[in-house]
């Protein structure tokens, strides 16, 4: 069965490790046919719009897409594409795995946590404004629809794969109403999964926990800004977030994507490592049930690691991009 994908390469390495992605994931069996298509609209540099119309059309036509990293400006310029896609494909659930890779040296072994962040609103709506010269407020929407639907999602997860324990991470004892709503519907959630152990874990003691024992969690749940932070560190555990894949679910479409950076010191030069984009590949295809593919694919990466041969500068290897991807397809065989 041919299926058609949405590619968008990304900037700076994007286009070198969405090539070994995609070359990985043909030769794993499955068909695919390619639709490339870029993320940011040309008309943003003369002040026009920031998000090519044309990205969010092919998602929702397809209900697949694989996406490189974006830059996203500090302090100013136009809105963060990645949270444009999120919002206008409305992917409301950001689902981030984080597991040991063989052969990769960390402070834990078996490291085996999956962060389950909602994605369309809290301090990432972007409503900001300057009340009077040098105060700025920012608004943090929280509603119960919203929060109820992401809990569903995390129980339902921990349910599908077996998951024993769901800890939902929160600030409800200084923010009692937003984050007490958040609280509030995953208690209601966690009600209907019974058994499921369920925890509650204020965000800056999960942060202290994480780094002290992170074989406590299983499933985390919480909120935009939370997720955002919580997740990098959890990557940070097995490696960093070149070794880390992501998912944005939602009803209709799900995007895959790097969430690592566009590493412009080395872009161009075919040093990159495309893991976190063929990983989060692999949880394209297991999403859309070409398991056989998305382990193959996984059993290749995880060999390669091991042997350390082919693995790039970041981890301690001498590999190029396409050497990686090579190895990696050799693996298959």
């Amino acid at each position: 069965m041919e299926r058609t994908v949405t590619l968008m390469e990304g900037e700076g390495i994007g286009p070198e490790i969405a090539a070994a992605a995609r070359a990985i994931i043909d030769a794993s069996g499955v068909v695919i046919r390619w639709e490339e298509v870029k993320a940011r609209a040309e008309m943003e540099r003369r002040g026009g719009g920031y998000l090519a119309a044309e990205a969010i059309t092919s998602v929702e036509r397809n209900g697949y897409g694989l996406k490189g990293p974006m830059t996203t400006p500090i302090a100013s310029g136009p809105p963060s594409i990645n949270v444009g896609l999120r919002k206008a494909l409305d992917l409301y659930a950001n689902l981030r795995p984080v597991k040991n890779l063989p052969g990769v040296k960390t402070r834990f072994e078996g490291v085996d946590l999956v962060i389950v962040r909602e994605n369309t609103e809290d301090l990432y709506s972007g409503i900001e404004h300057e009340v009077v010269p040098g105060v700025v407020e920012s608004l943090k929407i929280i509603t119960e629809k919203a929060s109820t639907r992401i809990a569903r999602f995390a129980f339902e997860y921990a349910r599908r794969h077996g998951r024993k324990k769901v800890a939902t991470v929160h600030k409800a004892n200084i923010m009692k109403q937003s984050d007490g709503l958040f609280l509030g519907c995953t208690r209601a959630v966690a009600n209907e999964f019974r058994e499921i152990e369920y925890r509650e874990v204020i965000v800056d003691n999960a942060c202290m926990q994480l780094v002290l024992n992170p074989g406590q969690f299983d499933v985390l749940v919480m909120p935009n800004l939370y997720g955002d932070v919580v997740s990098d560190l959890c990557a940070g555990l097995v490696g960093g977030l070149g070794l880390v894949p992501s998912g944005n679910i939602g009803e209709k479409a799900a995007l895959f994507e790097a969430v690592h950076g566009t590493a412009p010191d080395i872009a161009g030069r075919g040093i990159a490592n495309p893991t976190a984009l063929v990983l989060s590949g692999v949880m394209m295809l297991r999403h859309m049930g070409e398991t056989g593919a998305a382990e193959r694919i996984q059993a290749a990466v995880e060999k390669v690691y091991q042997e350390g041969r082919w693995v790039t500068r970041d981890v301690g290897g001498k590999a190029t991009t396409v050497e990686f991807a090579k190895a990696v397809i050799g693996g298959m065989g």
